[in-house]
């Protein structure tokens, strides 16, 4: 019987595969969630580097949350990965949503990316 890291993990890789037989060159906004925090990255696949990253453990920002485990966190999560990645040049991605389903805070975080100018 798997455990239920390994059936997170399987579900993750799922996602990923189906998102190279897309053949897309785009970077890859992947998230990351636990109980208490939510972190999201662009990472290009191509060249093997992270490009931005964003994280509800940066102490700067845990001063202006009320909790880091909620959809105000991963909405603040978003623009600011938006921000970075705009920084950086980056505009069109794809969505990594790694094992998790898409609602609650990974769709929270999801929106206000889209709103900060990301397109995927």
């Amino acid at each position: 019987m798997k455990t239920t890291r390994e059936k997170t993990l399987r579900r993750a890789q799922r996602v990923r595969s189906k998102l190279r037989k897309m053949g897309v060159a785009k970077p890859r906004l992947s998230v990351a969630r636990s109980h208490k925090n939510i972190s999201a990255q662009i990472i290009d696949d191509e060249k093997g580097l992270t490009v931005a990253a964003a994280s509800t453990l940066e102490k700067d920002l845990r001063g202006d949350l009320k909790s880091t485990s909620d959809t105000a966190a991963a909405q603040k999560i978003g623009e600011l990965i938006a921000e970075r990645a705009k920084k950086a040049g980056v505009e069109d991605v794809v969505f990594d949503r790694g094992g998790y389903m898409f609602h609650g805070r990974v769709k929270a975080l999801a929106d206000a990316a889209r709103n900060g100018g990301l397109k995927f």
